[in-house]
C-alpha cells in the first residue's frame, strides 16, 4: 500500500506519518510534501498512490487545487475541517477527513473505511462526483443566512449576522451576539460549518465554531495554544498549538 502525505506543517506530517506506520506497518510513505506546486510535480512524476492524507490549507495554495485539474487518481483523506468543501468531498467519497489535532483512533477508522470502501472508489459514478465537488472549488456556494432555534415551544430565526459561535455540548447551541445560548436541530458542528462561509466563522475546535466578529483578542499560552477572548462574557475558547498556524492564516485573510 502506498500513501503520501501532503501537509506544511512539518512537526504535524511527522506525528501523521509516525501514526499511519503504527496503523499500516507495510505501508510504503512519500512525503511529506507542503505545497501545492510540489505536489502536482510529485504526482506528475510519480503517478497516484492508493491513498492520500491531506491537509487543506497548504504553503502556496489549498490541497483542492491538487485534484481539481484531472479527475482524482485516488481516494483521499482530508487531514483537517479548515474548509466546508472538505466535507463535501468526503460524502462523496466515504473515506474521511480528520480535524486537527489528529487522533489516532479517528485515523485508524480513517483506514478501517479505507479498506472496506476501496472497491466503491473503482465506480464509475464515485469518479463522476468527485469530478464535480473537486471542480467546484472556486464557485459561488450557497451559505445560510438564518438559522432556526428553539425558544420554549416557539421556533425563532436568527440571522446571520446576530450569531457569534456555535456550540457542541449534550446538543448543537448557538450563541447570539448578546451571548445568549439556544438549542439548535443540528447533529453535528461539520452540519453546521457546511452552511457557513469560511472566511467569517472558524472551527476552533471540536466543540466550538466562532464568527470573526465574536472575537475580541487572541493570545498564545504557555503551551503554545491559542486562547480567543470572545465578546459579550462569552467564555474563552482555546484551539490547539497544532491548529494555531492554520488560524493565524486565516485571521489575516
Amino acid at each position: 500500500m502506498k500513501v503520501l502525505v501532503i501537509e506544511d506543517e512539518l512537526l504535524i506530517a511527522a506525528n501523521l506519518i509516525r501514526m499511519v506506520r503504527e496503523i499500516e506497518p507495510d505501508a510504503e510513505i512519500f512525503g511529506p510534501l507542503v505545497g501545492v506546486k510540489e505536489s502536482l510535480e510529485w504526482l506528475k512524476v510519480n503517478g497516484y498512490p492508493d491513498l492520500v492524507l491531506s491537509d487543506i490549507q497548504l504553503s502556496d495554495g489549498v490541497s483542492l487545487d491538487i485534484f481539481s485539474a484531472d479527475e482524482p487518481g485516488c481516494p483521499i483523506i482530508f487531514t483537517t475541517a479548515f474548509n466546508q468543501y472538505a466535507i463535501r468531498a468526503f460524502k462523496i467519497n466515504s473515506i474521511d477527513y480528520l480535524l486537527k489535532p489528529i487522533d489516532q483512533k479517528d485515523l485508524l477508522q480513517a483506514f478501517k473505511k479505507y479498506h472496506m470502501l476501496f472497491s466503491k472508489y473503482q465506480d464509475a459514478t464515485y469518479k463522476k462526483g468527485m469530478r464535480e465537488v473537486l471542480g467546484s472549488f472556486g464557485k459561488p456556494a450557497q451559505f445560510a443566512e438564518m438559522f432556526p432555534v428553539h425558544v420554549g415551544r416557539a421556533v425563532v430565526i436568527i440571522r446571520k449576522n446576530e450569531v457569534s459561535a456555535f456550540v457542541k455540548e449534550e446538543i448543537i447551541f448557538l450563541v447570539n451576539t448578546d451571548g445568549k445560548k439556544f438549542i439548535t436541530d443540528f447533529r453535528s458542528l461539520d452540519e453546521v460549518e457546511e452552511l457557513l462561509e469560511p472566511e467569517l466563522f472558524y472551527r476552533a475546535n471540536r466543540q466550538s465554531l466562532v464568527s470573526i466578529d465574536a472575537i475580541d483578542s487572541y493570545r498564545t499560552d504557555v503551551t503554545f495554544k491559542i486562547v480567543l477572548k470572545l465578546k459579550n462574557g462569552m467564555d474563552d475558547i482555546s484551539i490547539s498549538k497544532e491548529k494555531a498556524s492554520d488560524f493565524k492564516h486565516w485571521i489575516r485573510r
